[in-house]
């Protein structure tokens, strides 16, 4: 069988490995892979449905029937709720698995997976210590990139009330209906718990992405950029009083001053209007407005504008990247793009070098590693989406993408 050890080694082009992620980091030896390029479970938003469940009935389903608010039927008090309930609006019961411990049976859940803490705070600390040991098995001079969404709390958000959900949130923070979620039994939605948390108000944005981002950087980590992913196809919100969220973030951290970074192999066409040839003002040191017009790219470049605009009219990226969502029919909801992706593993590992996904899903990391000639680790705790991954890498290029030795 291929191992992580294998394609490290050279002797594989790519593996995906079930499993825990600090149990899988910590089989990998020290400064082994050039980038990792991951999209970690979000805070609250989903169970992946990894659990096990210990003591009890081990005939039980561990589910449990939730009803409308006002459902007093067979004994209900109320606490349930379903998806859709509003008031006393009559809604479609629906079954979901107990969280912690089965209120039928008693059987305790016992759960590795990262996104169902019961704080944001509880939550950066899971991440801290995942990102510790990625940073072990980085390269010195390896960078890492990391996409992160959010979430509001508050009873209509990314919330869950006494352990029961009432509507889930997808990573723009739009609602999920029961269809949805029935058509999506293994991503269930609404896993969080706000309700406890002190500086959290109702309606508040929780900036998860942010929280993450600086604790790494305190923790030893250079956080190098933020870019913005921005997305021309957002999901629907039906909010009224703040903007509709068309944005998440992605997150570029080394773990040194100094590492590889391939600006070139991303740089973005300079042609349009706004690079130019148009009128630019920039403010000088005695607070005067300086006013020219630079025609061409040497003037340009004379006058100290954008330096790293190349003879061929080509700049360094810009950190506003703006790419569509790609539906993938088997995967869960949180697919990665493929151009998301893609960027990050050509200006963050070398041809032949190894990339990492910690965290692989439906495997999009591997697969563009795989077709711009890099080799891939991936990890996931599900083995439904092990198995996934797989079988999509090995669709994308069944005579060369077989996980075995090469």
């Amino acid at each position: 069988m291929t191992t992580a050890l294998d394609v490290v080694a050279g002797r594989a082009a790519w593996v995906v490995e079930q499993g825990d992620v600090l149990e899988r980091l910590a089989a990998m030896p020290s400064e082994s892979v050039n980038c990792v390029v991951t999209s970690p479970p979000y805070w609250g938003l989903r169970d992946y449905g990894t659990a096990t469940w210990t003591g009890g009935d081990p005939a039980c389903d561990h589910l449990a029937v939730n009803r409308p608010r006002n459902d007093t039927t067979n004994g209900n008090t109320g606490g349930h709720f379903a998806v859709g309930s509003r008031g006393t609006q009559p809604a479609k019961e629906y079954r979901q698995q107990f969280r912690d411990a089965c209120g039928k049976c008693g059987a305790t859940s016992l759960d590795q997976q990262l996104g169902l803490e019961l704080t944001p705070a509880a939550y950066v600390a899971r991440m801290v210590e995942v990102f510790a040991g990625v940073r072990r098995v980085l390269r010195s001079d390896g960078c890492c990139w990391i996409n992160l969404g959010d979430s509001y709390a508050g009873s209509w958000g990314a919330q869950s009330r006494e352990g029961y959900a009432e509507v889930g949130q997808l990573e723009g923070g739009s609602m999920l209906s029961a269809r949805q979620i029935a058509a999506h039994p293994k991503g269930q939605t609404g896993t969080g718990s706000l309700k406890n948390t002190p500086g959290l108000k109702n309606k508040d944005l929780v900036g998860i992405p942010w929280r993450v981002a600086f604790a790494l950087q305190a923790d030893g980590w250079w956080l190098r950029s933020d870019v913005i992913w921005a997305k021309p196809n957002p999901m629907p919100e039906s909010v009224t009083d703040r903007p509709t969220r068309a944005h998440e973030y992605l997150f570029l951290l080394t773990k040194s001053a100094r590492y590889a970074y391939d600006a070139d192999a991303i740089a973005e066409d300079a042609i349009s209007g706004l690079d130019m040839g148009v009128l630019r003002s920039r403010v000088r040191t005695d607070g005067e407005f300086v006013t020219w017009h630079a025609p061409s790219i040497q003037k340009r470049q004379d006058a100290g504008i954008d330096s790293r605009i190349a003879g061929d009219g080509r700049r360094n990226k810009r950190t506003v990247w703006t790419i569509a969502t790609e539906p993938y029919a088997a995967a869960h909801f949180a697919t990665m793009p493929t151009a998301l992706v893609e960027p990050c593993i050509l200006a963050g590992c070398p041809v032949g070098g190894v990339v990492l996904d910690p965290f692989v899903g439906s495997g999009t990391v591997i697969l563009e590693a795989l077709r711009h000639g890099r080799r891939a680790i991936g990890f996931d705790l599900s083995s439904a989406y092990c198995d996934l991954a797989r079988a999509r890498v090995e669709g994308d290029c069944p005579m060369f993408n077989r996980e075995v030795p090469a």
